[in-house]
């Protein structure tokens, strides 16, 4: 935890930190180790410290390692690189290209994605080298401030740009082919070819990790039912795969009496297991869900082999420091945070219920076994369901309201069903015999998808409410560890913190007005609706992230005359006024009407065009947003409040640098431009 602790605050940081500042860590290790062994509570008063100087120095370390930004062409130019993925869509492919190169330029230390047309018949295979015309974009920051920073997650990722193919694509012979990349496409291949359509890309998901083929319909049903975590490759897969490979090995070599009497079965069928449980986490990319259990799973294998007890705090621990020293980044991110506090939750749980469920032994009966068999169903759904739900509300602001009952049906089916056939499908396809596994799959994986789909339309499944603040998921995570690692009476301080993060959404007052990064879109959130006004060219994306940030189900367009929420908002041909109520600040959205008379008459004036000459108003125009990205607003008692991403962001490697107009000389000061 104190890790983590020292990454969470390297990275809410407005600027990079002197490069000393790492070199704190080691000597503060060192004075932990050794007054650990002569005071033990010394030593841990100084080990925490120690641990969040370390992953302070850890984040440092690893954001200064990655390669530089990548500048590509703001026009149309040739391509060429190494396929390194090919990823299906439901329309066509994307590849991603190591070392590309743009015309005649030298190769570029970042990779890029495009997205072949949908009409190419090319299809590379990873080990290709891909020539193509394209129009590549570097990746786009926040929709708002405080939003998903796609750029910080593109630096740490290795990511340069990405962008759609304008012409048909020439594949070109390179060198042998990444083993699993070459591996992976295979199968998807197979998946598709055998099972079409969406129980294809689905049962592909859950061999591979590649959830790009799965349509929007049944990826959104999915999420809506609280089935989503089935498509994400991690602890329910892993355990399928090697729990049966366990078996079977153990089985099979208990077959052969001269192994069975010469070899401890038990820990020879755990190790290969194990094997092929990395050779599965491999296959799938070694995702942050993956990577934990498998560390976890190695761990147990581990501990099974030394005849200690293997599910404890302290294997979760150990894996989830293990990621964070590899991946500081991924701490930030939804599938660390969900992956861990559901197996938090998990451990925690079942220790407690533990002494007080009633014994299953060998002597119990058929009823017991089932009873508890049911029990364990229902309370692994409510725990996970509770400890991801926090994380849930502040990064997607939905909440799925039957997943229990959804889960209770769709985990068995795909621990007993979809993944057995799946791993038999893949020991058949050197043999070309995998139909006949992959058929039944693709009947587990219909009746998954018939639950998803059932499930997400009951009235209220998915509930679009608004997402609890940083600090509101900060409390709430600090509470879950209070409450699951203390065994006395005290860990019930927990649930406070637990509840008052849980309603922060109430407390957190969202914009009144917002402005996407290229001016095409701007809110305004007035008597509980959002009222937007949509140019030309608008980003889809923008609008359905704002929606989920703002926790509004739809929004309605500006009028073009007359008003809206109850007078609030006040619209003419040339101009919307907001006026919230006596004793707040005033705006007004221009759309054509000459900035005087708003400058006289608010405290805020937002334009999708420039706003030329003197106001005494603040302004939000097409120049504002085009420097410092996309504006969110506040109309406050005390006067209007309002914040750029680049100002919530700050001055850090991954935040690209104010722009400035071509031909412009870096000396030359930008307002004498405007």
């Amino acid at each position: 935890m104190a890790l983590a602790v020292g990454m969470l605050v390297y990275f809410a940081l407005p600027s990079e930190p002197p490069p000393a500042a790492w070199w704190l860590a080691p000597p503060l290790l060192l004075l932990a180790l050794w007054l650990g062994v002569r005071h033990p509570m010394l030593g841990l008063g100084t080990g925490l410290p120690a641990a969040a100087a370390l992953g302070f120095a850890v984040a440092g370390w690893t954001t200064a390692a990655q390669p530089p930004a990548l500048e590509p062409p703001r026009t149309a130019t040739v391509v060429l690189g190494e396929v390194v993925n090919v990823e299906a869509l439901p329309e066509g492919r994307r590849v991603t290209l190591a070392a590309p190169r743009f015309g005649e330029g030298p190769p570029e230390s970042r990779q890029i994605r495009i997205r072949l047309r949908a009409n190419d018949p090319a299809r590379p295979r990873p080990g290709d080298r891909l020539r193509v015309r394209a129009l590549i974009r570097a990746p786009g920051g926040p929709t708002q401030p405080g939003g998903f920073d796609f750029q910080r997650h593109a630096w740490f990722s290795g990511l340069g740009g990405s962008g759609s193919a304008l012409g048909p694509a020439e594949v070109l012979p390179g060198e042998a082919a990444p083993v699993f990349a070459g591996l992976r496409a295979g199968i998807e291949a197979r998946v598709a070819a055998v099972l079409p359509g969406a129980p294809g890309a689905v049962a592909a998901a859950l061999l591979t990790g590649g959830q790009s083929a799965i349509p929007a319909g049944d990826l959104a049903a999915m999420r809506d039912s609280g089935l989503a975590h089935l498509l994400s490759v991690s602890g329910l897969h892993i355990v399928a795969v090697m729990g049966l490979g366990f078996w079977v090995l153990r089985a099979l070599l208990a077959l052969v009496p001269g192994l069975a009497l010469r070899l401890p079965l038990k820990p020879v069928a755990a190790v290969a297991a194990l094997a092929l449980g990395g050779a599965y986490m491999l296959l799938t990319g070694g995702q942050v869900p993956m990577l934990r259990s498998f560390l976890m799973a190695a761990l147990g294998t581990l501990g099974l082999l030394a005849g200690r007890r293997v599910l404890t705090l302290r294997a979760l621990a150990l894996a989830a420091a293990v990621v964070l020293l590899v991946q500081p980044a991924a701490i930030l991110g939804a599938s660390f945070q969900m992956s861990f506090a559901a197996v938090l939750a998990l451990i925690a749980g079942w220790d407690w219920l533990r002494p007080r469920l009633p014994a299953a032994g060998p002597g119990a009966s058929w009823r017991r076994r089932l009873i508890l068999a049911g029990f364990g169903l229902v309370a692994t759904s409510l725990l996970a369901g509770a400890a991801t739900t926090p994380f849930g509300l502040h990064h997607f602001g939905r909440l799925q309201v039957y997943g229990v009952l959804a889960n209770a049906v769709a985990v068995p089916l795909t621990s007993l069903l979809v993944m057995p056939a799946g791993m038999l499908a893949a020991l058949l396809m050197p043999f070309g015999l995998e139909r006949f596994a992959l058929l039944p799959m693709g009947w587990g994986v219909e009746a998954v998808l018939a639950v998803a789909h059932a499930v997400a339309g009951w009235p209220g499944a998915a509930l679009s409410v608004p997402p609890i603040p940083a600090w509101g998921l900060g409390g709430c995570a600090f509470g879950m560890v209070w409450l699951c690692l203390w065994r006395t009476s005290w860990r019930l301080a927990g649930v406070p913190l637990i509840l008052l993060g849980l309603g922060s959404g109430a407390l957190d007052r969202p914009p009144d007005l917002l402005v996407s990064g290229d001016g095409r879109l701007i809110a305004l959130r007035a008597g509980g609706e959002l009222y937007l006004q949509k140019l030309s060219g608008s980003s889809a994306l923008v609008r359905e992230n704002w929606q989920r940030q703002l926790g509004v189900a739809q929004v309605t367009a500006l009028p073009r005359d007359g008003e809206a929420a109850g007078g609030v908002v006040r619209c003419t041909g040339g101009a919307c006024r907001l006026d919230p109520g006596e004793g707040l600040p005033r705006a007004v959205l221009l759309r054509g009407e000459a900035p005087g008379a708003a400058c006289a008459s608010a405290a805020v004036v937002v334009s999708a065009e420039p706003v030329r000459g003197a106001c005494a108003a603040q302004v939000v125009d097409r120049f504002a947003v085009w420097r410092n990205g996309p504006h969110a607003i506040w109309l406050e008692p005390g006067g209007v409040r309002v914040l750029s991403d680049r100002a919530h962001r700050g001055d850090r490697p991954w935040v690209p640098p104010v722009p400035r107009p071509r031909g412009l000389a870096s000396a030359e000061p930008l307002a004498a431009v405007e």
